[in-house]
């Protein structure tokens, strides 16, 4: 029996335990964070030293289709601006940081079996880069039918229906499986930084490093303050005395709306985690890396619900000393989820340097526009059909799209833009138009705010 089997048995046992055994959330045992679990940004040290970098690994989560915008792909393959991808711009950014202060920081990826050929393809172009990129894929586990809690498929079927990565909490597994957590160390690495590889605010900060090291701390989580879109993101809490990391899908119904409330529990999780390695091999040798289970319903093989237990990388801060969240500004978090976000990014709000994105120095504010792109822009293809070029942004506050829209070239978007086509009506923002303060509805006219 393979390594990855045994794993999701041991995961699927624990299930069946915890189900019977009714083991949830003790709602009267979750509170908000205390202020020594949550350290603010601006109080760590203004001076990063470079040293410590020398002791750093950064990884990046690249296990997912992006199916929230119908690719076809590796959402890591996906472009960005200048025909680079979020794999192109993660390799140039640690390109950046080697060549600047003499590193040797390695680069990894962590796959699926759904995204390691295109990640594979787009690292081969680096392959005469002094940079070192290790690819490993994480496991694949079967999806269970609802109702016999048996596997869909027999193990030998390739289809892709059958399998799903088990969510990101199984990096640590993986770098065990892989061999990486040993190779890490042999090059004397003690420190990993993990992202998405969609997020591309998550950049290395040394400020963040030195604070870890100088603290003996094992496991930094770096968390950010909620906004209305953010409410399904996972929530540091104080469960009974201990840091935990709490998930939507693990609240008692009854306690949803409390959970997601801002004005309750004001932070969420990043995903950028800071991590000790030799503190990792340690919990992973002593078998105690037990992490919540996460039971996802999904609909496959056009309407069978099925089964997925997953698990959350951040859900690992309970079990390392000296464990603390770490609030963030906003910046470190600039994730690319729907067509909405990638309209963001491929603007003029924002240009490459070194693989990072950094704001136009002609924009006025320190937040980013609100975009919310209708259903007609929801997948990538419809997308790039109705941007023909996408519009200038830097001053633009609110952008509201609704319905059938097309925009011409050079359009300019400035303060609250809302353009809403009716059913059966079709609107055209022509080439060289600008639009500033503007309500434009379905039979094309045009009034002041």
């Amino acid at each position: 029996m393979s390594i990855e089997i045994e794993s999701f048995l041991h995961l699927y046992d624990r299930h069946q335990v915890e189900q019977k055994a009714h083991l949830e959330i003790e709602w009267q045992k979750v509170s908000c964070p205390r202020s020594e679990q949550i350290m603010e940004y601006e109080a760590l040290s203004q001076t990063g030293e470079t040293k410590v970098l020398q002791k750093l690994a950064v990884l990046k989560v690249n296990g997912g289709l992006g199916t929230s915008m119908e690719l076809s792909g590796a959402k890591g393959a996906l472009e960005v601006q200048h025909k680079l991808s979020f794999i192109d711009l993660a390799i140039q950014q640690i390109e950046q940081l080697n060549s600047k202060e003499g590193l040797d920081v390695p680069l990894l990826f962590m796959t699926s079996f759904n995204t390691e050929e295109d990640t594979k393809r787009i690292v081969k172009k680096y392959i005469k880069q002094p940079i070192r990129i290790s690819v490993f894929n994480q496991s694949r586990y079967p999806r269970l039918d609802i109702d016999e809690s048996l596997p869909i498929a027999h193990p030998k079927q390739d289809s892709q229906q059958a399998w799903y990565p088990p969510g990101h909490g199984d990096l640590y597994g993986a770098l065990v499986r892989s061999g990486m957590l040993n190779t890490l160390l042999s090059q004397g690495k003690e420190y990993l930084f993990v992202s998405n590889s969609d997020n591309l605010g998550a950049t290395v900060d040394p400020r963040i490093l030195n604070h870890m090291d100088s603290t003996q701390s094992e496991f930094v989580m770096e968390v950010t303050d909620k906004t209305k879109a953010d409410i399904k993101g996972g929530t540091l809490v104080d469960y009974d005395g201990t840091i935990r990391l709490l998930e939507l899908a693990q609240i008692p119904l009854q306690h949803v709306e409390e959970f997601t409330s801002a004005k309750n529990f004001r932070i969420f999780n990043t995903n950028n985690l800071w991590i000790h390695l030799p503190a990792l091999k340690r919990v992973m040798e002593r078998g105690e890396m037990q992490l919540d289970i996460i039971a996802n319903h999904k609909i496959v093989n056009g309407g069978q619900t099925v089964l997925q237990l997953e698990t959350a990388a951040g859900a690992a801060i309970k079990h390392f000393k000296n464990a603390r969240g770490l609030n963030v500004p906003r910046s470190r978090f600039l994730p690319v989820k729907t067509c909405s976000d990638l309209l963001l990014v491929r603007s003029d709000l924002f240009k490459v340097e070194g693989g990072s994105l950094v704001t136009n120095e002609h924009r006025m504010f320190a937040t980013v526009p609100l975009i919310k792109l209708g259903d007609h822009f929801k997948n990538i293809s419809q997308f790039q059909k109705r941007f023909r070029q996408v519009p200038s942004i830097v001053d633009l506050d609110h952008l509201t799209v609704s319905g059938d829209v097309y925009f011409g070239r050079n359009v300019t978007l400035r303060g609250t833009v809302i353009i809403i086509a009716n059913e059966g009506q079709v609107v055209h923002i022509p080439d060289g138009c600008v639009l500033e303060n503007r309500l434009i509805s379905g039979n094309l006219t045009a009034t002041d705010l």
